[in-house]
């Protein structure tokens, strides 16, 4: 049954207060909330992890010159603090969510032939790239509809993947890496913080009571 739009805005709001005061106990800083609204803490909560999050892997990339910065991170990020209750933010399905994407990049590649071609950015869009790029990101949903592991910023992975811009194992690998420690970054800084954010995946019975409201964040 469809909610009203004044009980999805009830649900934000509790939402809301429920993450800023988990957040500010936690961390000792209840004292804000007397000053500030909990949106305002909540939007600052977002700010400083989602910049931590990025400028560590960022640091990561730059030092070993590999690809541990790439642009699903981002929408990775802004699941794991903005709906951290979400079965789709949860490390099990970001780690696999990921994985399936970049397996079917790369099984795109081998099967149109584009293995060790040049990438989108150096010849351009031809129609064997983009029947690599339509199958990865079909085969990337099909799977992970399959194995229960919907995550919605693999869908951009596979892409990097299947046009090109990351092709070789090595890359891949590190590609998954660096998800790898983004999700134990999200583990860490939303349990010390006090929220509910699953060790490895969240089950369907929590997800439909306690997710509840998550799943009506950002719906206004």
């Amino acid at each position: 049954m469809a909610r009203s739009p004044h009980h999805l805005l009830e649900s934000l709001e509790a939402w809301e207060a429920e993450v800023a005061h988990g957040l500010m106990e936690r961390l000792r800083l209840a004292y804000l909330l007397r000053y500030f609204p909990p949106r305002l803490v909540w939007a600052g909560f977002m700010f400083v992890n989602g910049f931590l999050t990025i400028a560590t892997l960022a640091a990561v990339a730059m030092l070993s010159r590999e690809p541990a910065l790439f642009p699903s991170l981002g929408p990775t990020a802004f699941l794991q603090f903005f709906q951290p209750r979400s079965a789709a933010s949860s490390p099990r399905n970001t780690l696999y969510g990921h994985a399936i994407g970049l397996a079917c990049g790369y099984a795109s590649l081998w099967l149109v032939g584009l293995r060790h071609a040049p990438s989108v950015a150096a010849v351009g869009v031809d129609g064997w790239r983009v029947l690599a790029a339509a199958l990865s990101l079909a085969a990337t949903g099909a799977l992970m509809i399959l194995l229960r592991a919907a995550h919605p910023p693999a869908g951009a992975t596979t892409l990097i993947v299947s046009l090109g811009l990351a092709t070789e194992p090595v890359q891949l690998l590190m590609i998954e890496a660096a998800v790898a420690v983004m999700t134990l970054q999200a583990v860490v800084i939303n349990r010390l913080a006090g929220l509910d954010y699953p060790l490895w995946s969240r089950s369907s019975r929590i997800e439909r009571g306690s997710g509840q409201s998550s799943s009506n964040v950002g719906v206004r």
